[in-house]
């Protein structure tokens, strides 16, 4: 779609260029997006990943109040970027302060500021949870907004449960099950900072933090440590697709799903996730077959409805089992 105004401008630095529209074309993303639908809780406005926007399929926005995030896996002109930033800061309003650009197609994925004031972390809203976001400090900015829907699976249905939080990242499923009345939870990751987001995460939250233990550790050399503290009437499985020298998610998989029976109580719920484009739920479905049959399929949890795929089963798929031994 053109712009829709009788001149485009193009900012550079210092300067301000008028140009007129018949010498520019230029097509926006934003034609997608439904801005009416915005709320104050961050969602992804916009989703190019899928391959559902024909030549948009570098290109992802994200809302994450007071911040626009405009994510690049190709390069794209700076004028370009700078009239979609101030086409997307026109359409959230005044409650739009930055709008940042982070480009996945560098090396180190770097943030810049487009326009507004700096920021470089935020408190967002979900679900009436409360999470932390970074900006430029690493590749994620601290929640994958893709999992909304199976946060608030976890929310609904971790009262007075114990549960296992297997790569944890940030924590946000174990702030879900705290909201949703968990007795206690464990959060384990190998990266200590992450965790610490994650004890910030509970705090912002205003959650007790004497129902939360923290273990930085490699779940594939641990599950004595993890048993310590079973069994437990949930567990979430939400691992990285590929780590260098931690994990391979097609190789690892059925090392989690093996430990199943010692982890969890007979009629416990897990929760398997896959994030990896070229692994279908089929994996997953084969994986419990093979190493754990007594896990019994419940549901299938879809990401937010702007989480579109051209190709099903490229995007995140998340399972739903009850662990039933003795079933048959």
């Amino acid at each position: 779609m053109c712009i829709p105004f009788c001149f485009v401008r193009l900012i550079k630095v210092n300067k301000i260029v008028t140009v007129p529209m018949s010498e520019v074309d230029v097509k926006m993303p934003l034609e997608f997006v439904d801005f009416s639908a915005v709320a104050e809780d961050a969602c992804r406005l916009f989703h190019g990943r899928g391959h559902t926007y024909a030549g948009f399929e570098h290109m992802n926005i994200d809302w994450l109040p007071p911040v626009a995030l405009i994510t690049l896996y190709k390069e794209e002109e700076h004028d370009y970027l700078l009239l979609l930033a101030e086409s997307l800061q026109a359409q959230l309003g005044e409650q739009c302060k930055t709008v940042l650009v982070q480009f996945r197609c560098r090396e180190r994925a770097p943030t810049a500021l487009f326009l507004g004031e700096e920021c470089h972390r935020t408190e967002i809203t979900e679900n009436g949870m409360i999470f932390n976001l970074e900006f430029g400090r690493t590749q994620n900015t601290g929640l994958f907004l893709d999992m909304a829907n199976g946060r608030q699976w976890v929310k609904d249905h971790a009262e007075n449960a114990n549960v296992l939080n297997l790569f944890s990242y940030t924590c946000a499923f174990s702030v879900a099950a705290l909201a949703g009345g968990a007795d206690k939870v464990l959060n384990v990751d190998l990266s200590r900072t992450s965790l610490t987001v994650g004890r910030d995460n509970h705090h912002s939250n205003s959650q007790d933090l004497k129902r939360v233990k923290f273990e930085s550790i490699d779940i594939f050399k641990s599950y004595g440590r993890l048993r310590k503290h079973g069994p437990y009437d949930l567990l979430i499985s939400d691992p990285p697709s590929f780590q260098k020298g931690s994990v391979d998610i097609k190789r690892d998989y059925s090392k989690i799903i093996k430990r199943i029976p010692q982890l969890v109580k007979p009629g416990g719920k897990v929760m398997l996730c896959l994030n990896a484009p070229e692994l279908g739920e089929q994996f997953l479905f084969d994986n419990v077959a093979e190493h754990c049959p007594d896990c019994v399929f419940q549901e299938q949890l879809a990401p937010p409805a702007v989480f579109k795929e051209a190709e099903a089963g490229k995007g995140l798929k998340v399972l739903i089992f009850t662990y039933l031994p003795n079933a048959g």
